[in-house]
Order: C-alpha cells, then structure tokens, then sequence
C-alpha cells in the first residue's frame, strides 16, 4: 500500500463541494448552524473541515432527526446532517461517482446521475410494447414456500 488514505483530499475539491452544497440550500443539523452561519467563516470552516478529511481523521456527527409529514397520514424521519458534513459527504460523492459509474448496470436508475424513476418507466414501457406476453410473479411467495427449495436442502429446488 503506497497511500495512507483512499484518495488525496483537496482544497479546490472542499470549495467546490462548498459552492454545491450551498446551491441546494437545506437547513441547519444537529450543531445548529444554518448555511449563513457557516458562511460568515467559510475560509476557517472549509479549512478545518479540509484539514480533517485530508488527515483522516474525520468523524461525522450525528445528524438531526427531522419528522416529515405523509400525505395518507402519519410521519417520514428524515436525517438532516450539519452543514460541515454535507460538504464532506459532497467531496466523497463526486470523488467516487464518476470512478463507480461505470460499474452500474446500465437499467440501474436508483440515485444515478442523469437518471430518473420517469427514464425507468419508459424503458419498462418500451419493453413492454416488444413483447405480446407478460410474466407475473410473486417472488416473495416462490422463497417462502417450501415445495421449491428446503434451506437444508444443498442440491437446489427438488426435482432437479
């Protein structure tokens, strides 16, 4: 091993992490501090926040629990992390993205770049249009039932 960490840290990538995370607004985490308020040190606190994520010794806090009401009722927690560690988070992500891209299967569309739930839609819709026959199936049922494959049984689904 010829690196003490994964990949170098640098004090271009924490700006402009800065500038991204700042673009997509959000509120303040468990420390309290908004985005004006991180703002008004922006050069200490990039730099201490750089300093640590270079050294290695970052540790993120832990993040405010926030309940977001649902339409049919009752409540969604929602994690909201301080503004420091959004940036950290912003570093890593466009460090890794663009190296693990290439290793998505190209019908993933689950939090890609450039992909949508409504690009997934249509390409189910197209496959859909090809072929004149559907295939429904409970998976859930398959696993559970025990006339497919027993756990002890080591030779696969009887029968075969």
């Amino acid at each position: 091993m010829t690196q003490a960490k994964p990949f170098p840290v640098t004090k271009r990538q924490v700006w402009e992490a800065y500038k991204r995370v700042k673009a997509n607004k959000g509120g303040a985490g468990v420390d309290g501090q908004t985005l004006e308020d991180f703002e008004r040190d922006v050069g200490d606190n990039l730099y201490k926040l750089w300093n640590r994520m270079a050294s290695g010794s970052y540790m993120p806090p832990a993040v405010k629990r926030v309940e977001i009401p649902k339409e049919g009722g009752g409540v969604r927690p929602l994690g909201v992390p301080t503004v420091a560690d959004r940036v950290a988070q912003m570093v890593v992500k466009q460090a890794l993205e663009p190296e693990l891209e290439g290793h998505f299967h190209p019908d993933s569309y689950g939090y890609r770049p450039g992909k949508s739930a409504h690009q997934a839609i249509g390409q189910a819709r197209k496959r859909c249009w090809r072929n004149d026959w559907v295939l429904d199936l409970d998976i859930k049922g398959f696993l559970e039932s025990s006339s497919y494959c027993s756990p002890t049984d080591a030779n696969g689904p009887k029968g075969l």
